[in-house]
């Protein structure tokens, strides 16, 4: 089965940073545009930041922007999420997800969209205490 695999979860200050990971177990990710979604209690799922294939094209949220950092190594068919300054309110699951090819999602300023991304991960957990 192909699946996407998040790692770097885990309970962090808040003012401070962590980095998730994104692998691929059985596909690269080369050929696929890659976003980092968050879902928090009660509240639905948020698209947070967004690549495209190369690396070359990235988009995030308003609420994020100046804050995470998303990037990728296609030779290692990873794809991180730099968090910094972080907050309680960015206390959620962390789920990243695959769409092939180009996504209106990458387009700056567009809405990362749930459904333009069609493999996603089983998710990691990122607490931040107060």
């Amino acid at each position: 089965q192909l699946q996407l695999v998040e790692s770097g979860g885990g309970l962090v200050q808040s003012g401070g940073s962590q980095t998730l990971s994104c692998t691929a177990s059985r596909f690269t990710l080369n050929y696929y545009a890659i976003a980092w979604f968050r879902q928090a209690p009660g509240k639905e799922r948020e698209g947070v930041a967004c690549i495209s294939n190369s690396g070359g094209t990235s988009n995030y949220a308003d609420s994020v922007k100046g804050r995470f950092t998303i990037s990728r190594d296609n030779a290692k068919n990873t794809v991180w999420l730099q968090m910094n300054n972080l907050k309680p309110e960015d206390a959620a699951v962390y789920y990243c997800a695959a769409g092939a090819g180009w996504v209106p999602s990458l387009t700056h300023g567009e809405e990362i969209k749930v459904g333009e991304f069609d493999r996603w991960g089983q998710g990691t957990q990122v607490t931040v205490s107060s």
